[in-house]
């Protein structure tokens, strides 16, 4: 029975994980823009993030309770719940933001997108998932995709003193992120897609707060037009929705899909880079694209071979 969850598609859950996973690459884009534009630093541009996502998270969280929450949560899936927020929208985010200072988002996405292949190896590896011939050949093609687009990003002038230390904060979010990953795929199937982003999201935005609170002062945050406006982008269009969705899918597709499937963010991500941060776009990243697409669409396909829709 696990093993068929883990590798069924259907058409539905593989569009959903689509538009999630490229409105979830836009995040990088507003990172830079606001680091550019106002000069926030990390810790408050991410609590603002978490502030603005806030009264949509405790909606959906009364939401989930009504819908979903005739089964009671034991106190080791309150746990669970806690601790993938912690690891996923906290942690990982952070690590993340503070990347994003010192590298280009072109880096931060190929740094970032070892996470797929943390959480197949964490599925296959502690949770003898088996990865089917179509899960391999995609994996392939999406990570020659990727290796091949992001080549001249490796490229980048390293003089920077804290080039490797904002690499280093990126992998550290790679790896985070995939324990959440896989433990999202198990966890939405007993406690429901609502209620669980709802909960560890709010887990997550505490564990924000807290760090704000003992590192900045609250009458320090800058709350200009252009702050605020790049804040509630990253809550909506880069938090909210996209986390939705990705929950979502990972209940109908299984996580090994679904990290297979956000492949298509760093695409995404040389194409908003290129036209909102001036980046530019090689020989080398097309012909990436064009595989990292194959890649995608193959995940796709294998729909309407296993009676999905």
């Amino acid at each position: 029975m696990t093993q068929k969850q883990t590798h069924h598609i259907t058409l539905a859950g593989f569009l959903i994980s689509l538009t999630g996973a490229i409105l979830f690459s836009t995040k990088a884009i507003f990172v830079k823009l606001a680091f550019k534009s106002t000069g926030v630093d990390a810790v408050t541009l991410l609590s603002l993030r978490m502030l603005f996502s806030l009264p949509f998270y405790l909606f959906a969280a009364w939401l989930g309770s009504r819908k979903e929450g005739k089964t009671q949560l034991s106190s080791k899936e309150w746990l669970w719940i806690i601790l993938l927020g912690i690891l996923g929208y906290y942690l990982s985010s952070l690590f993340d933001f503070i990347g994003l200072q010192y590298v280009s988002a072109g880096l931060e996405r190929l740094i970032l997108f070892l996470y797929p292949t943390f959480a197949v190896l964490i599925n296959t590896f502690f949770f003898k998932s088996r990865l089917s011939k179509i899960q391999i050949a995609a994996l392939v093609l999406t990570y020659l995709g990727i290796g091949i687009a992001y080549f001249g990003e490796l490229q980048l002038d390293t003089s920077n003193p804290k080039f490797l230390f904002g690499s280093f904060m990126i992998f550290l979010c790679a790896v985070t992120y995939s324990f959440y990953l896989v433990g999202t795929g198990r966890m939405v199937q007993k406690v429901g897609v609502t209620r669980y982003t709802a909960y560890a999201m709010l887990a997550a935005t505490f564990g924000v707060f807290i760090h704000f609170l003992f590192s900045h002062p609250i009458s320090g945050i800058p709350f200009t037009y252009t702050l605020t406006g790049y804040s509630v982008a990253l809550a909506i269009i880069a938090t909210v929705l996209p986390s939705f969705m990705m929950n979502n899918g990972m209940k109908r597709i299984g996580s090994n899909n679904v990290s297979i499937i956000t492949s298509i963010g760093p695409v995404s991500t040389i194409i908003q880079a290129h036209f909102f941060l001036g980046e530019k776009i090689i020989a080398a990243q097309i012909f990436g694209t064009i595989l990292v697409i194959m890649g995608v669409i193959l995940i796709g396909w294998q729909s309407k071979y296993e009676g999905g829709n």
